[in-house]
């Protein structure tokens, strides 16, 4: 199986559900992989493509942060599989004496990579099965990041409480 190395390139909302969408985008090349994710992921993403930080750690942070207290190393992500429209991934370990690969939806393991500096690789069959799709970016890209955060904390702002499952 071939894998293809991507990079984040975007995430935006679905104009139609308002769902975020993670854009996956070839490196060196033009294809893209659009994955609808959840809020929070898309917000465990967006912050750290933003660099935010807080005074304690994420979730995301802190499975980062006991990876490397147990002296294991996030190698690379791999989005594996596309079955019945829903996307597969899988994240290698390095444990110092073997690979360890561990499943995982696509949004926490971008979400882990991008903390831990690891590769994010695309299966080329599952690149040539999903629908390509070129929706503008609304929320975070690479250009105008002020501009970009600005919607992003607008979007934030205006979320309604009573409308997430689960609360605290």
């Amino acid at each position: 199986m071939k894998a293809i190395r991507m990079k984040i390139h975007a995430i935006t909302l679905d104009p139609q559900s308002n769902s975020p969408i993670l854009i996956l985008k070839e490196e060196g090349g033009e294809r893209t992989l659009p994955i609808w994710i959840g809020l929070l992921e898309a917000t465990a993403i967006a912050t750290e493509m933003e660099k935010l930080e807080f005074a304690r750690p994420m979730t995301h942070d802190l499975a980062v942060n006991l990876l490397k207290a147990a002296g294991v190393r996030l190698v690379r992500i791999d989005v594996t599989e596309l079955k019945d429209n829903t996307y597969y991934a899988e994240i290698t370990l390095d444990t110092g004496d073997k690979l360890v690969r561990v499943d995982s939806r696509p949004s926490d393991a971008v979400a882990l990579a991008l903390r831990a500096g690891a590769d994010i690789f695309v299966n080329e069959e599952v690149l040539k099965s999903a629908t390509k799709v070129e929706p503008q970016p609304t929320v975070v890209t690479g250009s105008d990041k002020e501009k970009d955060e600005d919607k992003w904390n607008k979007i934030l702002e205006e979320l309604d409480p009573s409308a997430f499952k689960y609360k605290m």
